[in-house]
């Protein structure tokens, strides 16, 4: 547990100064709230039954001292003095009490911004192969609920352990110098009280990790139904949709209630220790005061701070529980901050300058695990500047893994991707990136204004710009019809568009970055004639002097191209123009005759 929390504490280390602030304020408030009992308790009982305050003999000199001095005081001159100086005492108290109060939680919300960078600028880090391993629920949890859990254990249960420790020394440097024998016959009971609190907050940890999986599970859930639910309606599938997150939100009703019952165990154990201790002493230390060998206002001391010492343990008892489900979150945490992505930019990557001659995609192999099986196989494809080479096949013959090689989405497990000769691998991702657009049959929009999604990428943009592009990709029309025309807000993936908008003003974000070299996957198979027509008119303008790549279901929209390539079971089985791919027979021939119903 240790090494673990230790762990989590490693996000306190760039606010260190803060933090030793915070701590030595609470060291102060601490001291002064141990001492007030003692110091109040015994001049109340010298003020009013006008007895000297009686100790043990066997205390260090220096107290005896200080008791020495109040007991040559008289009661009245105490009665006038003492209500100022509790004042003073707990104004001081309480200003140490605010500073640390203050500054613990000011680290604790700077732990928890830093913790949220770190964890979104890791997700930007990863390769896209981690992203289709993850449901984005979990991710979400990662990033919500569980840094969440670790701002209650560096704020509340990092306040209470340092508090409540020097809160629980002051007390037993007290006991202790009151009676010692007394006080060693308590702490021999204090393990039996730390083994069940010990074995609590273990299962709680266990419990932490099922309760945070199941709220990932829970948010994976409400981001499906919530983006699908216009399949839900029309499946008709409201009820198994309730019925399944009933099921989800019931199992983590019940791992919640199995953690909050531990938790209301820490209480009645620590209660029982303090009635056990009380009795103890009543019985042991109680004759000493009727003999006059102990003052009764030491005797109450006595007896106030051993229970006092129950509150200290208690909330001990509850920052084992809080950190026990810290753990468990940072565990997870971690999980995100170690991973290292399968695609890295290597050191003192080159940039690239723009094509010159060709891309080569030679004799790629390709799988998307390392021990699964390989997607792509044996692939070889030039692609020469200025080119329209299309790539046609049945689905899932590999035809987005393979164009998805070129801007270095993945990387292949033999063989390479070569852009001038140089290996991909060699260049910088923003050299390579820069110089290719992509518009795919799954177009993604921020829910932004249609100007902020046109220009996205670019900050040095203007307004004529974005217009002149959404005009060259036949959306400028539809655009200027909006409530708000370019400054409309799209909704969540730009669902206030239709299919064949929302390609318009994807192909007017690539327009806008004018790359070079573009890649088209399936831009206009899920659109209808109309919207075909227009997504085609902008398409064309696009291509115009670019070097283009375009996977295609529909052989019409490719026949013009300078190459085809046929791919079927992750190979590239022929390569040529339309006419002699007809020629040739075979594949491409069959999936024509198929669409174009010749016989």
């Amino acid at each position: 547990m240790l090494k673990g929390y230790l762990k989590l504490l490693d996000f306190l280390k760039d606010h260190k100064r803060l933090f030793g602030i915070a701590v030595v304020a609470m060291f102060i408030s601490s001291f002064f709230e141990g001492f007030q009992l003692s110091f109040l308790i015994p001049i109340t009982d010298r003020i009013f039954n006008q007895k000297e305050i009686v100790l043990p003999n066997d205390l260090p000199q220096p107290i005896m001292d200080v008791v020495a001095w109040l007991n040559g005081i008289s009661p009245q001159t105490l009665f006038w003095t003492l209500p100022f100086v509790a004042l003073g005492l707990m104004i001081v108290k309480h200003i140490f009490t605010f500073i640390y109060g203050y500054t613990m939680n000011d680290v604790a919300q700077r732990v928890l911004r830093d913790v949220r960078m770190r964890l979104y600028e890791k997700l930007q880090s990863l390769s896209l192969d981690y992203f289709n391993k993850k449901k984005t629920g979990e991710l979400l949890s990662r990033i919500t609920n569980d840094v969440a859990i670790i701002e209650n254990a560096v704020s509340y249960a990092v306040t209470d352990l340092f508090t409540q420790t020097f809160l629980l020394m002051t007390y037993i440097v007290i006991v202790f110098s009151i009676h010692f024998k007394a006080s060693l016959a308590v702490f021999l009971i204090l393990p039996w009280v730390f083994w069940p609190i010990n074995a609590i907050g273990k299962k709680l940890k266990k419990l932490a990790g099922g309760e945070q999986e199941s709220i990932a599970d829970i948010s994976s859930i409400l981001l499906e139904t919530i983006s699908g639910m216009k399949v839900i309606k029309a499946f008709c599938t409201e009820g198994y949709e309730i019925n399944r997150f009933r099921g989800k939100n019931h199992w983590y009703y019940k791992l919640k209630m199995k953690s909050i019952k531990r938790m209301k165990l820490l209480a009645p154990i620590t209660e029982l220790f303090g009635v056990i201790c009380g009795m103890l002493i009543i019985f042991w230390l109680g004759r000493q005061v009727m003999d006059g060998e102990l003052s009764f206002g030491v005797f109450t001391v006595f007896l106030a701070t051993i229970l006092s010492i129950i509150r200290p343990i208690k909330k001990l008892g509850n920052v084992n529980a809080i950190v026990q489900r810290a753990l468990s979150a940072n565990e997870r945490i971690y999980h995100i901050l170690n991973e290292e992505p399968t695609v890295r930019e290597r050191a003192g990557a080159q940039p690239l300058g723009e094509l010159k001659d060709r891309m080569v995609i030679d004799h790629v192999d390709f799988r998307y695990q390392q021990d699964g099986p390989d997607i792509l196989k044996d692939c070889c494809l030039e692609i020469r500047k200025g080119e329209l080479v299309a790539i046609v096949g049945p689905t899932g013959t590999g035809k987005s893994t393979l164009v998805n090689l070129i801007p270095r989405f993945y990387d292949p497990y033999r063989g390479r991707v070569t852009f001038d000769g140089i290996d991909l691998k060699e260049a910088s991702f923003q050299s390579l990136r820069s110089q290719i657009g992509i518009v795919s049959q799954e177009t993604f929009l921020f829910n932004e204004t249609v100007a902020y999604n046109i220009s996205y990428g670019r900050e040095d943009v203007t307004r004529s710009e974005i217009e002149d592009a959404a005009h060259k990709a036949y959306a400028h029309r539809f655009i200027k019809e909006m409530e708000q025309g370019y400054d409309t807000m799209i909704g969540d993936r730009g669902v206030r568009l239709s299919g064949g908008e929302k390609q318009r003003v994807t192909i007017a974000r690539a327009i806008l970055k004018n790359p070079p070299i573009l890649i088209l996957d399936e831009a206009t198979s899920a659109l209808d004639s109309e919207s075909e027509k227009y997504v085609k008119e902008a398409l064309d303008e696009l291509m115009k002097g670019r070097t283009v790549i375009a996977i295609a279901h529909r052989l019409s929209t490719i026949m013009q191209a300078d190459k085809i390539a046929v791919m079927d079971q992750g190979r590239i089985l022929d390569i040529g123009t339309h006419d002699q791919l007809i020629e040739r027979g075979g594949l491409y021939k069959r999936l024509y005759e198929t669409q174009f119903d010749v016989t």
